[in-house]
């Protein structure tokens, strides 16, 4: 393509509200335009790599043996009621009615159409298991959207589910489609990791989120340092690692903390360090109080609380509830002598402390030398805490590090969380029936292209990789002006097209620093000058990641083009 013919408006100055690089150069380099918040066209060159993205997303799911489908963006709510998510997904989902007063949303996920579809089409258990996907945009009312293509409000996503008639088929096809994205991600140049996760507004269980590692993710990532074991920080287990202590059961004492009721304050008032105390939380799960013990350095970990509880709804007790339950308030809380109407749980550690201190449900008093079994009883232990950094890896190979991670992809194990209430069944093989097994696995495939941008940059622009470049090959005409530049151009142009390169070729009328800056803020593998020694048959080519320019003669520039392509490739 001529340049000169290209839509490529770039921007020399950073857009004011471009706060991070990915951001900011797809911007200036003319991939998108903004047109409201959270919502961006793709411009000619940000149109050519999406579509590389999506034909890498194609050929990996095609290849797992999902098949390709199409689902109306805009959805009935009637659907979203069967499910329950009508009431239950909140402000992001986009409602809508038409002129008819239907009540519509606009797709923010479309399991409830796809599950509508397959129950009416699907009876027979010889039918499954059926794999099936669709790329498609998507729509979410972010409350607040930000970092340009990481979270917007219209996005582009690639969507599939699968239905089975047994466990083992959905265990199968789960690992295959965690495969498949391992593949996309590694083909799209990604430095990522698959981290276990909460399955949030989706539901069902057993599911794991493709982080890029990145100082602007949003999410906090546990990894190992000498394993591929990784999670959200949410999710990570904690590997127990406690050690019986020698140390002397001390008698139990009571003594006046006066204000202090944090555990800093605590600690300094006793000069104890902060893993000799016991923190107590009081918390409200489904209506019921539960009292959680964790050590004083430790927090507690909410999901993991509301997974061991199999609860619905966790949240901490009001100071009213602590007084109703405990006759006190926060910062005086402790588990002795607390009444069997409040169910107590303990964190896996919590059983190893000895002589440790707790508060004494009596306002600035704390208890001191408190052992557990002792001093007090709990109905259960169980990992309830945020893993930190330096603790054991979960599979015993290494240390604990956190990094930040942007998610571009998502698998779930469903289970019957939407096939169950909307009835999704089918005839076994003696006849009976039962209800489908479901999968789901989601890849933002706009947010992929700006984690690549995020990920492939320095201080003049973009680095694209080879796999999803807009175009192969920059060829410039350093003066356009002058005759043998341009005659030479033009030849190599002709040429590199028929031997099968994609060439961006800039034939301009500007300056040659215009021409460079331009190069390198859209971020081409390989860039070609034809400059003052096209005369003699000789061309400029620099290697944009590497930075490393050579003068080659026109009689080899094909033969050395391929041996640079084969070099970035691997």
């Amino acid at each position: 393509m001529r340049q000169s013919q290209l839509f490529i408006p770039t921007l020399r100055e950073v857009p004011a509200d471009a706060d991070v690089k990915s951001h900011q150069l797809l911007l200036r380099a003319g991939f998108i335009r903004q047109n409201a918040a959270g919502i961006y066209s793709f411009l000619p060159l940000g149109k050519k790599v999406l579509h590389k993205i999506e034909n890498i997303v194609r050929e990996e799911m095609n290849r797992a043996g999902s098949q390709e489908m199409m689902m109306p963006a805009l959805q009935l709510a009637e659907l979203w009621q069967e499910s329950g998510r009508w009431y239950s997904y909140g402000p992001e989902l986009m409602r809508l009615k038409d002129r008819h007063e239907r009540d519509f949303a606009l797709g923010a996920t479309h399991e409830e159409v796809i599950t509508s579809i397959v129950r009416d089409e699907v009876k027979s258990y010889k039918k499954l298991p059926l794999n099936l996907y669709q790329i498609q945009t998507k729509f979410r009312d972010e409350k607040r959207p930000r970092f340009g293509l990481l979270r917007g409000r219209e996005f582009i996503m690639k969507d599939a589910y699968s239905f089975h008639d047994k466990q083992e088929s959905l265990d199968e096809t789960y690992e295959t489609m965690k495969d498949a994205y391992s593949a996309i991600f590694s083909r799209c140049g990604l430095n990522f990791r698959a981290v276990l996760a909460d399955s949030g507004a989706i539901g069902g269980k057993d599911n794991h989120e493709f982080m890029v590692l990145s100082d602007i993710g949003e999410d906090l990532i546990a990894y190992s340092t000498e394993s591929d074991f990784a999670a959200n920080i949410e999710m990570a287990p904690v590997l127990l690692a406690e050690q019986h202590s020698s140390e002397e059961r001390l008698e139990l004492e009571k003594v006046e903390t006066k204000q202090a009721k944090s555990i800093e304050e605590v600690s300094k008032f006793l000069n104890i360090s902060s893993d000799k105390i016991i923190k107590s939380l009081l918390y409200i799960a489904d209506e019921h109080p539960v009292l959680v013990l964790v050590r004083g350095d430790h927090e507690v970990n909410e999901i993991k609380l509301k997974n061991e509880l199999s609860a619905t709804d966790v949240v901490l007790a009001t100071e009213e509830e602590a007084q109703k339950w405990l006759n006190t308030v926060p910062g005086s809380i402790g588990p002795v002598s607390v009444t069997s109407d409040v169910k107590i749980i303990a964190d896996q550690a919590v059983p190893f402390m000895v002589n440790a201190v707790c508060g004494a449900n009596e306002a600035g008093f704390h208890y001191v030398n408190v052992n557990p079994k002792r001093d007090f009883e709990y109905s259960q232990t169980a990992d309830l805490r945020f893993v930190v950094q330096g603790d054991l890896s979960p599979d015993g190979k290494g240390n604990i590090v956190f990094a930040k991670g942007i998610e571009v992809g998502h698998v779930f194990k469903l289970g019957k969380v939407y096939s169950e209430p909307m009835k999704a069944a089918y005839l076994d093989e003696n006849g009976k029936n039962q209800i489908m097994s479901m999968g789901c696995y989601g890849i933002g495939v706009s947010r992929t292209l700006a984690a690549v941008a995020e990920e492939n940059n320095d201080d003049k622009g973009l680095i694209w990789p080879l796999s999803i470049t807009p175009f192969d090959v920059h060829l410039i005409a350093v003066n356009s002006k002058n005759a043998e530049q341009a005659a030479l151009s033009d030849e190599l142009y002709d040429q590199m097209k028929n031997d099968g390169f994609d060439c961006l070729y800039d034939d301009r009328p500007e300056r040659a620093g215009v021409k460079f800056a331009d190069s390198d803020l859209i971020g081409l593998p390989i860039r070609v000058m034809v400059g003052k020694r096209a005369g003699e048959g000789i061309v400029e080519v620099k290697i944009r990641k590497s930075g490393e320019s050579f003068e080659v003669p026109v009689s080899e520039l094909i033969s050395f083009i391929r041996q640079e392509w084969d070099k970035l490739s691997n």
